[in-house]
């Protein structure tokens, strides 16, 4: 029934996967990949980017992995997570069929039309009583970018609804934003390289050895003896192999990256031709004044003193300073005055644009930079601007698509998403390849949105995710491995993946799931050019042309698996005589000292700092702090937990690290079971005794389904980034 369905309803490209049975989500295997033994792919967990050489059997399916050692990321190393990418495709609860709700609730298995045919009429029956405005998608930075601007694109132009968002608004959104307002576009600077030729290496909530590990590597590659600095709450892992570690208050950062720069301006450590560059900076000069070392000691919980040396070591005349960050300072309610505050410090001081320099983000998720470009949701597809009409007219021609399906107005944030869905407004959601009923602020409350939503369709590699568990509607999704397309990592650098494995019974690369829904849909002519990923890339590829993320200048995935991966820009005419680039393998931004606003200067952008959302007081007297766990978890578990290896390398169950000081004042012993309340919910947890966290905080790892139920739902009101560093909790021993 299946093949005949594909057969009459679907183009060339679904009647090949017809021919060879089993291959659904591997389509044919190229035959340019079957002499060899091994391929190349990018790891699928963080964006890293890490190359994997993937060992091939007779028959072209992957057998084993190990580093590729020539990449220019990883140079041979992989993490925990890197050595063990293709256990979770082997998982027994991986989704092989449709699945749909039936009358008494259960989710049972079905066909491919009857899911096809519930989806498309389910979702048109909405829109045609609720509007345009009742259907949203939330969607992932775990999928190529090809497939995130087919589902962008599907949703928005062919089956004519406005809202969707991807869970990078959980990691990245902070940083995004923060540079599209200083620097006009959001344009992280910096390369993987500049880790080892930095003179002072500043990380602010962020722990490479546990969440970047081959980033860490790099650092460790460093032959400038360089001084390391973490500004974290905790003595992470990081933090104890560093040469200073400045023991946070939480959410103290915006006040201190202030006084740094009260000093340096002060004390007039500053890079004249750098200032010159910019915008804004008397206006801060003044601002800055206000935040001396002794005003902000005790909400930063540092000395004067401290502080004054610190601003030293960030402004020493002819040192190489590199900034980075990661969640601590994007999950935060005020998290884009945070980074612009660590690019202001870039800026005055001239670490911009040169080798070992730059603020610079460390992204979470495997492809979230390709979302912030492709993934058509806060930016019209290819980097464009829903809101200009040249850009949306440059998207109509080279995706044959009516202008006037491609909207002008912005979506709702993932946020605003699920709070229309739970006042009532969005009736139907389809969630692409996350986990929101896990991962998602104050988690319970998804609850309570469930029971207002019509329809929910989930589309997973796995059955088991809560949020596949609460779905009406299952689609089985490929994985990685198990198909191809393009990630971006955190330096800009487009990587190929490769379908080495086949997917399980009936499930589809998600690229194919979208193929059958635009035809389902009635809208399969607006996407017949759409025949595979990489014809995919190269209309999207093109979509890019006079933008700062140019990158016309690449033919297709052969050549970017020949130059080792490939920084964007990289605009027609790079290999040849391009003024912008000057170097193929590693490429900062800025070296001109030209940015992409209207004036060409960077801004400098700041406000006061706001207190604390819910700060603890006497009923919950401690300041909850979440992060990753260990090297071997990754996000909701959907995927690390399917390792046998990685589950011995962390905890089962779930585990609060408390000072022991604290401890013994609640008569707590390591082991004991406590139970951890916040207003929102409760969880219990096994105790760990550490004195690397201070006292009157407690830490959770994030990868247990529980501890989002405690996460306070606050906001950045730039980025629209959920604030999940700190909130108020009490702890209760087991009776």
């Amino acid at each position: 029934m299946l093949s005949r369905f594909l057969k009459q309803h679907t183009g060339p490209l679904t009647r090949d996967l017809v021919q060879e049975p089993g291959h659904f989500g591997l389509g044919k295997i190229p035959s340019r990949l079957k002499p060899s033994s091994t391929v190349t792919s990018i790891c699928g967990y963080c964006a890293t980017g890490c190359q994997l050489k993937i060992h091939l059997d007779a028959t072209g399916e992957a057998i084993n992995l190990s580093p590729q050692a020539g990449y220019p990321v990883n140079l041979g190393m992989a993490c925990p997570k890197g050595w063990q990418a293709l256990d979770p495709l082997e998982s027994p609860d991986r989704a092989t069929v449709p699945l749909l709700r039936d009358r008494s609730g259960k989710l049972m298995p079905t066909d491919w039309p009857t899911a096809l045919g519930t989806f498309t009429q389910r979702l048109k029956e909405i829109q045609a009583k609720h509007g345009r405005e009742s259907v949203a998608f939330l969607s992932t930075g775990q999928i190529p970018f090809e497939e995130m601007a087919f589902l962008g694109c599907l949703f928005k132009f062919g089956m004519g609804f406005l809202h969707g968002d991807a869970n990078t608004r959980q990691c990245m959104s902070t940083a995004v934003t923060a540079y599209k307002q200083s620097f006009g576009f959001d344009a992280p600077p910096a390369c993987y390289s500049d880790f080892e030729e930095s003179d002072v290496i500043v990380l602010i909530g962020a722990n490479l050895c546990i969440a970047h590990p081959i980033l860490w590597q790099r650092v460790m590659r460093n032959q400038r003896n360089p001084q390391i600095i973490v500004i974290d709450p905790r003595a992470t892992e990081t933090a104890q192999a560093a040469s200073q570690h400045i023991a946070l208050k939480p959410k103290g950062d915006l006040a201190l990256l202030y006084a740094l720069a009260h000093c340096i301006l002060r004390d007039g450590r500053v890079d004249a031709a750098s200032i010159a560059r910019t915008e804004g900076i008397e206006e801060f000069t003044e601002f800055v004044k206000d935040y001396s070392p002794t005003s902000v000691a005790d909400r930063t919980g540092q000395s004067p003193a401290t502080i004054e040396a610190l601003a030293l070591s960030v402004s020493q005349p002819n040192k190489r300073v590199s900034w980075w960050w990661t969640m601590g300072i994007n999950q935060s309610y005020e998290g884009v005055r945070a980074a612009q505050a660590v690019i202001n410090l870039c800026l005055i001081t001239g670490n911009i644009g040169k080798p070992g320099t730059g603020p610079s983000s460390i992204t979470g998720q495997c492809n979230a930079m390709g979302s912030r470009l492709f993934s058509n949701t806060t930016s019209l597809v290819g980097g464009n601007d829903f809101s200009d009409p040249e850009h949306r007219e440059k998207v109509s021609a080279g995706l044959r698509i009516p202008v006037e399906s491609i909207p002008s107005e912005p979506s709702l944030a993932y946020d605003q998403i699920l709070a229309a869905a739970e006042s009532g407004e969005i009736k139907g959601l389809w969630i692409v390849a996350t986990n929101p009923f896990h991962s998602w602020i104050d988690s319970g409350r998804l609850a309570v949105l469930r029971e207002r939503l019509e329809f929910l369709v989930v589309q997973d590699m796995y059955f088991t995710t809560e949020s596949a568990l609460a779905a009406d509607l299952v689609l089985p999704a490929a994985g990685w491995g198990e198909k191809s397309g393009c990630f971006i990592n955190s330096e800009r650098r487009i990587g190929t993946l490769k379908a080495v494995r086949k997917a399980p019974g009936q499930a589809l690369s998600d690229f194919r799931i979208f193929r059958l829904i635009a035809d389902a849909w009635g809208c399969g002519e607006m996407f017949e050019r759409w025949t595979d990923p990489e014809a995919a890339f190269r209309m999207i590829r093109d979509l890019t042309k006079d933008r700062p993320c140019d990158i016309t200048g690449v033919e297709g995935y052969e050549m970017i698996d020949q130059m080792g991966g490939v920084q964007w820009p990289y605009p027609a005419g790079s290999q040849g005589s391009h003024p912008k680039i000057t170097n193929l393998v590693s490429r900062r931004l800025f070296e001109d000292g030209i940015y992409y606003t209207p004036s060409g200067k960077a801004k400098i952008l700041f406000s006061p700092p706001a207190d604390l959302p819910e700060p603890p007081d006497s009923e919950y007297p401690f300041t909850l702090l979440t992060g990753r766990g260990t090297s071997s978890q990754w996000h909701t578990q959907s995927r690390t937990s399917k390792s046998d290896i990685l589950k011995k390398l962390y905890p089962a169950r779930p585990y609060v690290e408390i000072h022991p000081k604290d401890a013994a004042r609640y008569h707590l012993k390591a082991g004991s079971r406590v139970t951890i309340r916040s207003r929102r919910g409760q969880m219990d947890a096994a105790v760990y005794l550490a004195p690397t966290v201070q006292q009157g905080q407690i830490f959770l790892p994030m990868h247990y389904p529980e501890v989002n139920r405690l996460t306070h739902p606050s906001f950045d009101p730039h980025s629209r980034q959920p604030n999940y560093k700190a909130c108020a909790v009490s702890i209760q021993r087991f009776p």
